[in-house]
């Protein structure tokens, strides 16, 4: 069964003089056990589906659908959506003062699950999560994202990835900010996630190093607001050594 289905999708986004339109007409679909990255320019939209696909407010979907299972998440609310399955991790997670990981990721899964997870269990769910993310026990009480590195920030998301255990993860620019080992520890819990069954993932990436920890099935180039060539990991290899030229160059007359 596809997971996540994206069809002709148009987006718009209030500006000064107006509202001005993003996307335009993007069509994707991520299967079970699937893999997609999507690269392109600065402006070309990428954060603009990801948040659209999230249900985040600023933007305003003016045509098309995205269809999680066969279940329209454009007519869900945002809890919703991460209920249906549907995770984010965004590419400036944002500062909780007084909010502490462990209150933080059992109110989440709380959310998500219907049901609060029995204490013991998730105490030590949590700090295996943490383990395998290179965070002390300690980390848990901290407040979320207040006087974290660029790193702690990702790898918390990827622990929350861990726990809250949806269908489909949508990556925006994890790897953005990350020094080698940081980057080696994030790639190594998203595939932790994707060798489960049934997962589908959506990175979105201006570069190619994340991609030889995370080896996707299909990357899509992304130019002014669509998909302008699919192709695999060979497509990511090409744009490594030409750029995108190729894509923003007026056709010769």
């Amino acid at each position: 069964m596809s997971k996540l289905v994206i069809t002709d999708l148009h987006v718009t986004v209030d500006t000064e003089d107006g509202p001005k339109e993003i996307l335009k007409g993007v069509t994707l679909t991520i299967k079970e056990g699937e893999t997609h990255a999507i690269m392109g320019p600065n402006g070309s939209g990428k954060s603009t589906l990801a948040y659209s696909i999230a249900g985040r407010p600023k933007y305003t979907i003016t045509g098309g659908s995205v269809t999680l299972d066969g279940q329209d998440v454009l007519a869900l609310s945002v809890d919703e959506r991460a209920r249906a399955g549907l995770f984010l991790a965004m590419q400036y997670p944002v500062e909780v003062p007084g909010v502490s990981v462990a209150n933080f990721l059992r109110t989440a899964k709380t959310a998500i699950d219907g049901e609060a997870p029995k204490l013991r269990t998730w105490v030590k769910d949590v700090n295996g999560a943490l383990e395998a993310l290179n965070l002390d026990a300690s980390f848990s009480q901290r407040s979320v994202n207040e006087g974290f590195s660029g790193g702690e920030k990702k790898r918390h998301e990827i622990a929350q990835l861990e726990l809250l255990d949806p269908q489909v993860a949508v990556l925006d620019e994890t790897d953005s900010g990350l020094d080698i080992d940081a980057l080696k520890i994030v790639s190594e819990g998203v595939n932790r996630f994707r060798a489960r069954e049934g997962k589908g993932v959506l990175l979105i990436t201006h570069y190619t190093r994340i991609l030889r920890y995370i080896e996707p099935d299909y990357v899509h180039v992304f130019v002014d607001g669509k998909v302008a060539e699919s192709g695999g990991k060979e497509l990511a290899d090409r744009l490594e050594a030409e750029g995108y030229d190729r894509y923003l160059k007026p056709a010769s007359a």
